[in-house]
């Protein structure tokens, strides 16, 4: 009696192994290869045949060549993500953001009297969000074209190209990819 219980129970382990643990995943595999290629492996950026990063991943690009993505709450590391836990009532969340607004106007005075998106100095939730507004990537437009001796209308038009939309029309914000906009950018000047 014993033996046939442990037979039985060992045929259903390896059965709910087997169709647990390779089949569905495999087969979950293959329809997202088969209808999603570029999501399932990764949302590459590629520039000249050479993969650069991810759509999904935010890098962190500094200096006045580049658009600035958002600010991280992670500290810059980028092995390290996570969100700040401060909530709207926090003092030190708001130190943080009068800091990151001196900052900017300190690099920009321009900026002095203006209001700024809050994606500019708010962090995302993960650190690692790729996505800004167009305000804010319109705010550094100028900056960018001007640190690299480009016209600022094709600066702008390279702006909504990296845009997208609402999703089905509808859902989310329009967002700017700063991986692709940064790329593209860097594609297009020849410079890096």
């Amino acid at each position: 009696m014993w033996r046939e219980t442990m037979t039985g129970a060992l045929r259903l382990t390896l059965l709910v192994w087997v169709v647990c643990g390779l089949c569905y995943p495999l087969l979950e595999v293959g329809i997202n290869e088969l209808a999603f290629p570029a999501a399932a492996n990764g949302s590459l950026v590629r520039l000249n045949h050479r993969i650069v990063g991810s759509r999904l991943i935010g890098e962190r690009f500094t200096g006045p060549l580049w658009f600035a993505g958002r600010p991280s709450a992670a500290n810059d590391n980028p092995m390290r993500s996570g969100a700040s836990n401060l909530g709207p009532a926090s003092r030190r969340l708001r130190d943080h953001l009068w800091a990151r607004r001196a900052r900017l106007v300190r690099q920009h005075p321009s900026l002095a009297t203006r209001r700024l998106p809050a994606d500019m100095i708010t962090s995302s939730g993960s650190g690692l969000d790729p996505d800004i507004s167009p305000a804010n990537a319109d705010l550094q437009a100028p900056w960018v074209a001007r640190a690299r001796h480009l016209p600022l209308a094709r600066v702008e038009a390279l702006i909504t190209h990296a845009t997208r939309g609402r999703w089905l029309g509808l859902f989310g914000e329009p967002r700017v990819n700063v991986q692709v906009l940064n790329w593209t950018l860097a594609a297009q000047s020849g410079r890096r």
